[in-house]
């Protein structure tokens, strides 16, 4: 089988903390007088957290600055272990996925703090992935197509042979300028919003991509 390398976003694809992420912004940034509102964030999913917690700071007209984000992933981690959602049945599915031969990565514009947070909370181990980027390994983030360019690179594959799996319109974009196929999930954005980006596939559910690569052995 040709080697192909599937390159997942995290949040909204693996787990869903879109939610954990935005109370834990909307308690943070309250203490600088920013009382936000859950669709304020919509915009900057997928942006990395400086886009995601600044966009919105900016927007009530109070400049962001660096400890915000600090604070916002203060608050995460106290929160990630209630409320963080975990797909079921997306673990073993990446631990088939690489059985069968496919190279795994992990491009997501968080921090490396949260990635680790997840990731622990959901039981999936860093070892299913060849090649681990977050937000602080790139400059541009999400929707320019750096971090997947820097994926493909490291797993040792040309863009053609790699498919990235999104949930948001900004990693869908990054991944058609990154010239890769790309898969939407309909987990933060819907339907027509994603096929908007025309993507190769949108689906409903994650795990509803394991069919399309065993089509593909």
């Amino acid at each position: 089988m040709k080697k192909l390398g599937i390159i997942f976003d995290m949040d909204g694809v693996l787990v869903d903390s879109e939610p954990v992420i935005k109370m834990a912004a909307i308690k943070g940034l309250a203490q600088y007088g920013v009382h936000a509102k859950p669709e304020d964030f919509e915009p900057f999913v997928g942006a990395g957290e400086d886009r995601f917690i600044g966009g919105v700071a900016e927007a009530y007209h109070t400049p962001y600055v660096p400890e915000m984000k600090k604070l916002v992933y203060q608050i995460y981690g106290e929160l990630v272990d209630k409320h963080l959602k975990i797909y079921d049945g997306v673990p073993e599915m990446l631990i088939r996925l690489s059985e069968k031969g496919y190279k795994l990565a992990l491009a997501s514009s968080a921090d490396m703090i949260k990635v680790k947070a997840n990731l622990q909370t959901a039981g999936i181990s860093f070892d299913l992935f060849q090649v681990v980027l977050t937000g602080e390994d790139v400059v541009r983030k999400k929707p320019a197509p750096d971090i997947f360019i820097k994926a493909g690179e490291r797993l040792g594959l040309s863009s053609q042979d790699c498919w990235v799996v999104e949930d948001a319109v900004n990693g869908l974009k990054a991944a058609k300028a990154a010239e890769m196929h790309c898969i939407g999930i309909t987990s933060s954005f819907n339907r027509n919003r994603l096929e908007a980006e025309n993507p190769d596939y949108v689906f409903d559910n994650t795990l509803d991509i394991e069919a399309i690569f065993d089509k593909m052995m």
